[in-house]
């Protein structure tokens, strides 16, 4: 039977453990402008930004990752969403930056959202892809994660792949693997192009417009220090961090497929009248189904 020392170490560890995957938005974020449209609830569990004619909302992450894989629970704007943009992004500083995007593009009632994504690196971007969901996300949250190794950048909802950027440093392009980012959040007006190319302006009669955040996890991620110029994993010496060399599996690779032929609205590396010069070299690499 355990000493009572035994079981009292027993249960700090799994309290330990606990509030380090629990997502506490005190400890982890910090609201950086909204005037109070941006608001942390029930004890740092949940989070809030909300948007009305005079101003949106944002956040950023305390801490800056240069590699992770990082997952948030949203649900976004319900209801009549066109013009309102809510963006989940990574971003590095600078004019050269790294940016790793989800956006979600909102919609007249009854019309699906759409999910846009985009990758940057040093600072050139134009990599746009863009889904239809399969569900609704206005009616519950679902996850949707970051996977940034040095090999690649994955984009997940619910735990199913929807797309993959590859390291292209092979064809010239640059990669993003030297500065770090912050997780960045914001829900904003974009009526001007987000909803039919800004034919569909926002109705301010259903304001405010609120998305909602919780379970935050970062856990397997390598947390940046500015001071030192390393990250936390450059001392671990388990095999905790084996996402840094992770990749699709067959199962994985036929998800994805799925949603590219189902739900995929839009891909620039198939958009020869954009590129009449010819597709960007990392399409080659990174061939869509």
């Amino acid at each position: 039977m355990a000493s009572n020392s035994s079981k009292m170490l027993m249960i700090f560890m799994v309290f330990s453990y606990f509030m380090l995957t629990s997502a506490n938005f005190y400890q982890n974020f910090d609201i950086t402008w909204g005037d109070g449209r941006g608001q942390i609830l029930n004890s740092g569990e949940l989070l809030t930004l909300s948007l009305d004619k005079a101003s949106g909302s944002g956040l950023q992450s305390k801490n800056e990752y240069l590699f992770g894989k990082i997952d948030m629970q949203l649900k976004l704007v319900p209801g009549n969403s066109a013009g309102t943009v809510t963006a989940y992004y990574l971003k590095s500083e600078g004019s050269a930056w790294d940016e790793i995007d989800f956006e979600f593009l909102g919609n007249l009632s009854g019309d699906p959202y759409t999910l846009h994504t985009n990758v940057f690196s040093q600072g050139k971007g134009g990599r746009e892809q863009q889904f239809h969901l399969w569900f609704d996300p206005t009616a519950d949250f679902h996850t949707y994660s970051i996977l940034w190794n040095p090999q690649r950048i994955i984009f997940y909802v619910d735990g199913t792949p929807i797309r993959e950027f590859k390291n292209s440093e092979s064809v010239g392009v640059p990669y993003l693997k030297s500065q770090p980012m912050r997780i960045y959040s914001s829900l904003w007006n974009a009526d001007d192009w987000a909803t039919r190319g800004g034919l569909i302006k926002t109705d301010w009669s259903q304001a405010p417009f609120t998305a909602s955040y919780r379970k935050y996890n970062a856990i397997n991620a390598c947390v940046w220090s500015s001071s030192s110029g390393t990250s936390s994993c450059n001392s671990n010496s388990d095999n905790s961090n084996s996402w840094l060399s992770e990749e699709l599996d067959n199962t994985s690779q036929q998800r994805l497929n799925w949603v590219q032929k189902n739900y995929m609205i839009y891909d620039y590396c198939k958009d020869t009248k954009r590129f009449p010069q010819g597709l960007p070299a990392e399409c080659a690499v990174n061939k869509s189904s």
